[in-house]
């Protein structure tokens, strides 16, 4: 396994955000992007964390992704509404999107927001969480470049899709899920090669559909599904939420941040509901402890600990932000060397 070097979370950050800064990005983006990163890394989701950082870089250097592109809402339907993200950043569409549905939610109860023309907002659940810790319940889902065969095909045609969800829970740190449908997210491929580790069998299959473990042959190749046919079928139905019903690009016709060029195309769908609405939020709370509480005392099996959804995470970041950030050798030499041909020095 490769080294890896640890920093700690607020210079991480900082260093981040200089670099968008000296690529032109808007003060309040570029702090945005770089929480997102460092964010991701704290909760234990390198794959999305600071290894990303020059992917968007690359692709707003190539001209992209359009960094002075604002959220433009198109359609006003009172609980629902349409923004148009002008190729933006992604991280800033999907934030706004989170916003608005949250005050359409307080307004009516429940607020949607489908985007159209975004690109990759990184960590699903940063943005779920903010409905959370605005007592709603809160759900957002993405279309991706294709990573995946449709179930029973070879070739790349879906995305992972990704989801979450996210919900207040009380005196515990919110409970959160956010799950690629994908059998794992691909860059958790990335990472895997970054750090010279093969992938498990499950993950991918080679550009001749057979398993690997390589995770060069699965880049090349194709990540398999979650659960099989059921993920199939969740990652087909997202495309249809984010892409279809947004007006965005699906299918094979959307372009990750993985590649430094080409039209994003992708879309987002957000949804908020106010729980106050329905039911008093403390009395929500005190159920969402309950059943923290009856999960946490199921019996277990070979010793293991019963988790909520959200709870690695949460956990994750207590001890890393003491710690500090653990980056691997290979993904630290590249920050460094880029950021130095920006004229930045990294803390690292």
């Amino acid at each position: 396994m490769a080294e890896a070097t640890r920093v700690a979370a607020a210079p991480l950050r900082a260093f981040c955000s200089e670099v968008y800064r000296a690529l032109h990005v808007p003060e309040p983006a570029a702090v945005l992007l770089a929480d997102t990163l460092v964010q991701a890394d704290l909760w234990g989701h390198s794959s999305h964390g600071v290894m990303r950082l020059f992917w968007y870089a690359a692709r707003i250097q190539s001209g992209a992704t359009q960094i002075n592109a604002t959220p433009q809402i198109v359609t006003d339907a009172g609980a629902l509404a349409q923004i148009d993200g002008g190729d933006g950043i992604g991280h800033v569409m999907a934030k706004a999107a989170m916003a608005q549905a949250i005050a359409r939610a307080q307004q009516f109860g429940i607020g949607a927001v489908a985007v159209r023309n975004s690109g990759h907002f990184g960590t699903a659940m940063y943005y779920t969480r903010m409905a959370a810790q605005a007592g709603c319940v809160g759900f957002l889902s993405t279309n991706a470049s294709p990573s995946m065969a449709p179930w029973g095909g070879r070739d790349k045609l879906l995305g992972n899709n990704p989801f979450s969800w996210a919900a207040p829970a009380g005196k515990h740190p919110p409970m959160m899920l956010d799950i690629a449908l994908t059998a794992v997210a691909r860059g958790k491929l990335y990472l895997a090669r970054q750090k010279g580790e093969a992938i498990p069998l499950g993950w991918a299959m080679d550009t001749d559909g057979a398993d690997t473990t390589d995770p060069v042959a699965g880049i090349a190749g194709t990540i398999l599904p979650m659960a099989g046919h059921k993920g199939y079928g969740l990652t087909a139905m997202m495309d249809v939420l984010s892409g279809v019903l947004s007006g965005s690009a699906f299918a094979d016709g959307v372009t990750g941040p993985y590649m430094p060029e080409g039209r994003s195309g992708v879309g987002h769908f957000a949804m908020a509901i106010d729980i106050t609405k329905l039911r008093p939020l403390s009395a929500f709370e005190a159920d969402m402890e309950a059943l923290i509480a009856k999960l946490h005392a199921a019996p277990t099996r070979d010793g293991q600990r019963v988790l909520y959804p959200g709870q690695p995470e949460a956990e994750s970041a207590q001890r890393l932000g003491a710690e500090g950030i653990p980056i691997p050798d290979a993904t630290a030499k590249e920050l460094r060397e880029k950021a130095l041909a920006l004229g930045i020095t990294a803390p690292f």
